[in-house]
C-alpha cells in the first residue's frame, strides 16, 4: 500500500518537509502516525491533539486506509 502523507504549519516546520511517501500495510491513519512517530526526527507526530485529514476530509485517527490515500497531519488550531 502507498499512502501520501502531507504535513501542515509547526509541522511541517519541524520536519523540514511538505510531504512525502510511504509504503506499508496500514490499516489506519494512526497506523501511519505510529509508524512515522517511531522514527528519529519524527516525534512531533506523538503531541497530544494532533489534528488529521484523509483525502482532504478531517477524519479521526481511526480512519481506515485504502492504497493512494493522501493523509495530512496539522497541529490543532487556536483562535481569538
Amino acid at each position: 500500500m502507498s499512502i501520501t502523507v502531507l504535513f501542515f504549519a509547526r509541522y511541517r516546520e519541524a520536519l523540514d518537509l511538505d510531504s512525502l511517501e510511504v509504503e506499508g500495510d496500514f490499516a489506519t491513519v494512526e497506523a501511519v502516525r505510529q509508524t512515522l512517530a517511531a522514527d528519529p526526527g519524527f516525534e512531533v507526530l506523538n503531541e497530544t491533539g494532533l489534528m488529521c485529514a484523509r483525502n482532504e476530509e478531517l477524519c479521526s485517527l481511526s480512519e481506515p486506509l485504502n492504497d493512494g490515500d493522501e493523509v495530512a497531519f496539522f497541529p490543532p488550531v487556536t483562535g481569538g
